[in-house]
């Protein structure tokens, strides 16, 4: 059977969705739950453990980015007993986690040289072409396109639902970062707009930037989400403040109207097929709930702003 070690979350997670998971041998300290549990995890951070605040993470990654050092690394001999076929790897992002370059120096190392493929998707349409190419890696092509085909049902039931009640898109934000202030990039504009809504501050396809107060204020959204990477609901509660205590803050439309929501990173910064289909079928219940309802195992998946405050 082949071996592989996945060092991305999303791949690990797609595995799974799959039924491929009895060809990972290692994952990432970052990996789903059901992963840790049954794989050891290969990559590390120095951050492991520690509780910093937004901005003392964003100050860490920039300083170690200019520096050019590394804050993930590799457990080597652990990764020369799997002796991997496959190590999935990627290129997107090199503050979330470990990059291609890493990897490729551990891997430079093994006696047996590894395949490195990497899983780099911009647009919602990549991640779902990412299963192919994972299965494909396995000569199982096929679950793909079974994995696909049922979550593909799922985004056309939303679809189809707005579209029956002729629901107008909703202005809407959603931000990867508090402090500072990140839009949304990459797939979670096309997220947005399968699920009703329409984020003009977003980079679709494209990284996430800092955006600044005053143009959020101007822009003036119906609807504020936000899902810090890697952060769930609860950890985001415990920053809220950085945003409620700026000046404009109660002038937002969403904050008026109560639309502002907090939710888990997973259904949007992680990046597999099934949690960002999940997270469409989210958004489409924050945005359109006279016509749409958040499913119910979703609903512990986020909090309406004035709920988070009274669980103080």
């Amino acid at each position: 059977m082949i071996k592989v070690c996945s060092f991305l979350p999303a791949v690990t997670q797609m595995m799974y969705d799959m039924g491929l998971q009895d060809h990972l041998h290692g994952v990432t300290f970052e990996c789903p739950s059901v992963a840790l549990r049954e794989k050891p995890p290969v990559v590390r951070c120095i951050l492991e453990g520690k509780n910093y605040s937004s901005r003392e993470i964003d100050a860490l990654f920039s300083a170690s980015k200019h520096q050019g050092k590394q804050l993930y690394y590799i457990d080597e001999p652990l990764l020369e007993a799997i002796a991997p076929d496959i190590i999935f790897t990627q290129d997107i992002c090199d503050v979330c986690q470990i990059d291609t370059a890493c990897t490729l120096a551990a891997a430079a190392k093994l006696e047996k040289q590894p395949e490195l493929i990497s899983i780099s998707p911009e647009s919602l349409s990549d991640v779902f072409n990412t299963a192919i190419t994972i299965a494909a890696a396995l000569g199982k092509e096929e679950k793909a396109y079974t994995y696909l085909e049922g979550l593909q049902r799922r985004i056309d039931v939303v679809i189809d639902g707005l579209r029956a009640h002729r629901v107008l898109p909703k202005r809407v934000m959603l931000l990867e970062w508090i402090d500072p202030l990140y839009n949304c990039g990459h797939w979670i504009p096309h997220q947005i707009a399968y699920a009703g809504g329409v984020d003009m501050l977003s980079n679709p396809s494209g990284d996430s930037i800092v955006t600044s107060w005053e143009k959020m204020v101007r822009y003036d959204p119906e609807v504020l989400v936000i899902a810090p990477c890697g952060f769930t609901t609860e950890r985001t509660k415990e920053e809220i403040h950085l945003l409620t205590a700026k000046v404009g803050w109660e002038n937002i439309k969403a904050v008026r109207d109560g639309q502002v929501f907090m939710a888990d990173f997973e259904l949007f910064t992680q990046s597999s097929a099934e949690t960002l289909t999940r997270g469409i079928e989210l958004l489409a219940g924050l945005f359109h709930p006279e016509v749409m309802s958040v499913p119910g195992p979703l609903r512990k998946k986020y909090k309406r702003l004035e709920q988070a405050s009274r669980l103080h």
